[in-house]
């Protein structure tokens, strides 16, 4: 899918407006009720401490995607990162700034978005290395298999989606695809109950197709909401004492 040299798309570490690629548009759009669901949000440690987390057929309970445009409200990614230190939980992060740098040099200099979109999982990658230097508790797991295996001892990870490089015949090379999917993506793949994105922007109740077609989640994010069988929530500033 090619770009607007001069107004590039979000890089795979970020969602927001597109025109969208269509790869998501023939999906079925999963209930508003499953989306941005009160009773779905993200609970708190001291309602469940760590490591004794609700499963549902031994699961891991959630996903959790943190965008890096969240490090313009630092206070706000330091808590929910200390917050997902205590509980069982995957983080995606978004690329933030790395991302940035991947847009701004792909319009500078005209490469394609397959390679765009495998810098933007390196962009990911260093996020998930800055999430673990702000908050010590958590590591970076590179792997599915390392994720899988830091959930099942109760310790809460970072994901680096760097070896995703490789390719994934599921997760399209391009700019439709970003760390929102990803997160759903990774979720269904662990089985996790829940996916939950935090968002710096207000989000109001809506089902995965408005979400897309409003900018606050990526393209695709319809089409990988329709395979996960989880409870999606995605979540603004307005909510996030839900997190506290």
């Amino acid at each position: 899918m090619k770009h607007d040299a001069h107004n590039p798309p979000p890089s795979a570490g970020e969602g927001g407006p597109r025109s969208g690629s269509g790869e998501g548009s023939d999906s079925a759009a999963r209930p508003p009720s499953q989306v941005n669901s009160p009773e779905a949000g993200f609970p708190s440690p001291a309602s469940h401490p760590r490591g004794t987390l609700p499963r549902r057929g031994g699961r891991v309970f959630a996903v959790v995607k943190l965008g890096g445009s969240l490090l313009t409200d630092s206070a706000r990614l330091r808590t929910l990162l200390g917050d997902c230190a205590m509980i069982n939980v995957a983080i995606v992060p978004g690329g933030g700034p790395f991302a940035d740098a991947v847009r701004t040099a792909q319009s500078a200099l005209g490469f394609d978005d397959a390679l765009a979109h495998r810098l933007a999982l390196d962009a990911m990658g260093r996020m998930a290395e800055v999430f673990c230097c702000l908050e010590p508790r958590l590591t970076v797991a590179a792997s599915l298999d390392a994720v899988a295996d830091a959930l099942a001892q109760s310790r809460s990870v970072v994901w680096d989606p760097t070896a995703l490089k490789a390719g994934c015949p599921d997760i399209p090379e391009s700019w439709a695809v970003t760390s929102d999917s990803l997160a759903l993506w990774l979720a269904t793949r662990l089985g996790a109950e829940r996916c939950i994105l935090e968002k710096s922007a207000p989000v109001p109740a809506a089902d995965p197709q408005a979400l897309a077609a409003a900018g606050l989640v990526d393209a695709a994010f319809p089409l990988f909401a329709a395979r996960y069988p989880g409870r999606i929530v995605v979540r603004g500033p307005e909510s996030v004492s839900e997190a506290a």
